[in-house]
């Protein structure tokens, strides 16, 4: 079976010892996977390199020596709080492969922003702090990075139980060391790096230094603060364009960080931040003194994102995709990237090195376009269509430190102040008066959410039913119940529970919030002394029923209900079908991307195959590009919502079904 298949290295034995599990991930060098090492029955996580275009082994030297030298480098920070560590790198039937840490619950930054928005500043200068930490220590070893952005990035439960309390820098699969001779490993066809945050002297063809690194992560700040990065442009040509000609967008939601972004956003190297100053400005935002306290209480860019909804700001800024762990996405085009797509490791233990490592998740149309009539509460449906100062990393973590504490009470929208609260109405309310049901929710309802002051996920929603689960365009659905022994334990314990029990679903749709529901002490007996998880449409409604809550042969009302791994029956340009993989299907669903602000719905039915096929390509899912291509679902409700969400799928070229033993 060729090499690039996504099972055909699934029970292999790789140089006597490692047992491949199931592939985690892809990106340009290859596939990662969690595989299990059979002589300290442990997991890690290997990289293979893998060539699909036979044009491509004129590369094979470059880029085997590329992929030893990843290895060497990041072996050289071994140990580092913030880098992922390499444990070894061993050769199989004449390639490499690295043996690196795995870890579960880990997700990248870029689908942490996709899952729940951007970030708040505070949250973001933390991350900001421990990457800089990990960079600072590569330059002091005379290591650059050269690909700092938001996919190599990781975010893992720390010690304490804070689900993204771990900062880690990954993938040194293109850094070097300007003084040590090495030769620098670039594809003949493409410039190293990542388009929209390669440093302007890179794109013009300037020698790497440390400002090189520091301007990529300005440009990894402004995307976790901003849900999009300064120069992001409809192309990779248009992005190194704007890198070079034009000012980053100005930052709408950075409240105390812009400054520290403009700095680092300096085109001019020798104008630019500084690793010590920015250092400094950092940690002044993680831990203000007294007075900048006071001004950062009344900057709305700068409260915590996730206790409420995205501060105002354009709806695509703010916009968020959901995470999707489970079935991976195609690596970046233009260097290896993080491997996406690392499922939870629930059941396998690591090999104990450290407790960081990789576990992070990461339209069928024709010309014309699709559409279809307006639905009744519903919207109109689917058209597919120069010097650095000496390091003071002490300091840093010390910062990094003093920043988890905010960051534990961090979560998806959840509600519980209600909880605390007395209620008149006693246990005939069971969640109290604000929330206003008379009875207790059940699996699967739908509900409509009123939000105070009309800003989803800020106070307590008024909830109300739609029976019909589509008939009033419902926000979200009643997917899990968390019990408890008491009101306390559940006012303690049910938001993180929910977040938790929904991420199987929320993880396979585009725009989804976690939202725990917990009863009040009058209304515990009555709500049957359990929270209820709901899973609500984060910027607008989901238009139907969500998960297994769907029937098979239903029309889908939206994309929103699209979830990743969802087979298609296409009956006309206006009606696709939920129906099962099992059989016979026009279409599979294979993830999600997002067209620009200035695209319109028109626009969209003869642009979003094109972005489907660039960014989720489904020869990176094994499908055979001779045979297949790419296609996708685009809905008004997106529009609505300013998030431009499509729905990416893979169908035949000829127009056949697809059967239960493809990819």
């Amino acid at each position: 079976m060729p090499s690039g298949s996504p099972t055909s290295g699934v029970g292999r034995i790789i140089a006597g010892r490692y047992q491949l599990l199931n592939r985690l991930g892809s990106g340009g060098m290859g596939h990662v996977w969690l595989a299990h090492d059979q002589r300290l029955a442990c997991e890690v996580a290997l990289k293979e390199i893998v060539f699909r275009d036979p044009a491509e082994t004129d590369e094979r030297e470059a880029r085997v020596a590329r992929a030893r030298a990843e290895a060497r480098h990041a072996a050289g920070l071994r140990g580092h709080p913030h880098v992922v560590t390499v444990h070894d790198v061993l050769e199989h039937e004449g390639l490499p492969w690295i043996v690196m840490e795995y870890v579960a619950g880990a997700v990248d930054l870029r689908d942490l922003i996709r899952r729940h928005g951007p970030l708040a500043p505070a949250e973001c200068a933390r991350i900001g702090l421990a990457v800089l930490d990990a960079l600072t220590a590569g330059h002091e070893r005379g290591v650059l990075h050269r690909d700092v952005k938001p996919a190599n990035i990781l975010l893992a439960p720390d010690r304490a139980g804070a689900p993204y309390g771990r900062v880690l820098l990954t993938d040194y699969g293109i850094s070097v060391q300007p003084d040590a001779g090495e030769p620098r490993y670039t594809l003949a066809s493409v410039l190293v790096g990542t388009s929209g945050y390669l440093a302007p002297e890179r794109v013009t063809g300037g020698a790497p230094t440390p400002a090189t690194d520091l301007f990529s992560l300005g440009c990894t700040l402004y995307y976790g603060v901003e849900g999009r990065g300064p120069f992001d442009r409809e192309s990779h040509l248009a992005e190194l364009t704007a890198v070079v000609m034009e000012d980053p967008r100005p930052a709408a939601r950075a409240g105390a960080l812009g400054p520290v972004l403009g700095a680092l956003l300096e085109k001019d190297p020798a104008r630019r931040m500084s690793a010590a100053q920015a250092e400094a400005g950092l940690s002044r935002i993680v831990t203000p003194e007294a007075d900048a306290y006071a001004r950062t209480q009344t900057d709305l860019g700068s409260q915590p994102h996730w206790d409420g909804a995205p501060p105002p700001g354009p709806a695509p800024e703010a916009a968020g995709f959901g995470s999707l762990p489970v079935f991976p996405r195609p690596g970046e085009a233009l260097g290896f990237g993080s491997p996406d797509g690392y499922p939870s490791a629930a059941g396998h233990s690591s090999c104990g090195y450290s407790s960081s490592g990789y576990s992070s998740p990461s339209g069928h149309s024709s010309p014309s376009g699709y559409s279809l009539p307006e639905q009744p509460g519903g919207p109109q449906v689917f058209d597919p269509g120069p010097g650095r100062q000496p390091s003071t990393r002490p300091r840093v973590l010390h910062a990094v430190l003093a920043g988890l504490l905010g960051l534990a009470v961090a979560g998806a929208g959840v509600w519980y102040a209600m909880a605390q609260q007395s209620d008149p109405e006693g246990a005939e309310r069971p969640y109290g008066e604000a929330v206003g049901l008379g009875e207790p929710l059940k699996a699967g309802d739908c509900v409509l959410a009123d939000w105070p002051g009309a800003t989803a996920f800020r106070g307590t929603p008024r909830l109300s039913l739609d029976p019909s689960c589509r008939e009033k365009a419902p926000d979200g659905q009643v997917m899990a119940f968390v019990a408890a022994g008491s009101a306390a334990e559940a006012r303690q314990e049910g938001p993180a529970a929910c977040e938790k029990r929904t991420e199987g679903v929320r993880d396979r749709l585009a725009d989804v919030r976690s939202f725990a529901v917990v009863p009040t002490e009058a209304g515990f007996e009555a709500a049957g002394r359990r929270t209820a998880c709901l899973v609500l449409g984060a910027h607008g409604p989901v238009y139907g029923p969500l998960g297994e809550h769907r029937r098979p042969g239903s029309a889908f009302a939206d994309t929103a209900t699209m979830q990743r791994r969802d087979c298609l029956d296409v009956r006309s340009h206006r009606d696709a079908r939920l129906v099962s993989c099992a059989g016979p299907h026009d279409e599979q669903v294979l993830g999600f991307t997002r067209l620009g602000a200035d695209v319109t719905l028109t626009e969209a039915r003869t642009e979003s195959d094109t972005a489907c096929a660039r960014e989720v390509p489904p020869r990176e899912y094994g499908f055979d590009p001779s045979v297949y291509t790419a296609g996708s679902w685009t809905s008004e409700g997106a529009w609505k919502s300013g998030t431009h969400f499509v729905v990416c799928t893979v169908r035949r070229q000829n127009g056949g079904t697809m059967e239960e033993v493809e990819p």
